[in-house]
């Protein structure tokens, strides 16, 4: 099988289909028990097992990767074992008080950061949309926060919730590679519309990472990633999240098999009330 197709963000090839890492550090969006399951049975030779079904494929990108000792064995194990290394996504959560005080603290934050050898560098969501103006459109002391991230030599972006972060960010010209952006199907945790965010997508002057495709796991994954990958341009991506190496497998067949237009070779569920419908 070849590699997974590319694209490039700020001269870095990267995977178009992107490594989650919510199903493997406790981020169900669905409740506290199915979030301390994961953490419980997502060990690092688990999570390990699965990055080597992606890197194998050549889907190379990881996004949320961060100084956690389970996250970080489990990669280390994975590239020694595929010998091919993961472009990471960071994605901290940095202090949004006003101050001297907070901007140390960021400072040793994204020491951390650059310390696991991460390429990029977005602060989360809850930052970014906290120091987020709708009243002067723009966001409030980003320009310092991404000068202080190319000093540690790593690649700026924003991931967001908000779709307003996308248009903000490219009107004042800040210094950013990429973003993260919520969009799916369901419309699942969108603040808007989706043929807005849809819209504001496609007119982005950066390549943007479309997340949460399959909504949390409430869209099956053809529906999900047949909408994700026909409504985006083909400079994006798609970061999906999996918890067992067989669905790695799907999820990269499917995408393979929708960006190529042919019929995934994967084998169906099996029930008995299907058995009307399979062949004699």
């Amino acid at each position: 099988m070849a590699d997974f197709p590319r694209t490039t963000i700020e001269k870095v090839s990267v995977s178009r289909l992107l490594m989650g890492t919510n199903w493997w550090l406790g981020f169900s969006h669905t409740s506290q028990a199915k979030d301390r399951f994961i953490n419980e049975y997502m060990t690092a030779e688990r999570i390990a097992s699965i990055i080597e079904v992606f890197l194998s494929a050549g889907v190379d990108g990881m996004v949320g990767t961060r100084p956690d000792e389970k996250l970080m064995k489990a990669i280390a194990m994975a590239e020694d074992r595929t010998g091919r290394g993961i472009v990471k996504f960071s994605s901290p959560t940095l202090p949004v008080a006003e101050g001297q005080a907070a901007m140390d603290e960021s400072a040793r934050i994204l020491d951390a950061q650059a310390a696991t050898g991460a390429t990029f560098c977005l602060p989360h969501q809850q930052t970014t949309d906290a120091l987020l103006d709708r009243t002067t459109r723009t966001i409030r002391r980003m320009d310092r926060v991404c000068t202080m991230i190319r000093e540690r030599g790593m690649i700026p972006g924003l991931s967001t919730h908000m779709p307003e972060t996308v248009l903000y960010a490219d009107e004042t010209g800040l210094d950013v590679a990429t973003y993260v952006q919520i969009y799916n199907a369901a419309g699942f945790l969108m603040q808007v519309e989706l043929d807005w965010v849809h819209r504001i997508i496609w007119n982005a002057k950066r390549p943007v990472i479309v997340i949460k495709p399959l909504a949390a796991g409430r869209l099956m994954p053809l529906a999900g990633l047949a909408f994700t990958w026909a409504t985006i341009r083909d400079k994006d991506m798609v970061c999906v999240g999996t918890q067992s190496p067989d669905e790695a497998r799907e999820v990269i067949e499917i995408s393979l098999s929708l960006l190529e237009r042919r019929v995934p070779t994967l084998d169906l569920q099996r029930t008995r009330s299907k058995r009307s419908v399979e062949k004699a």
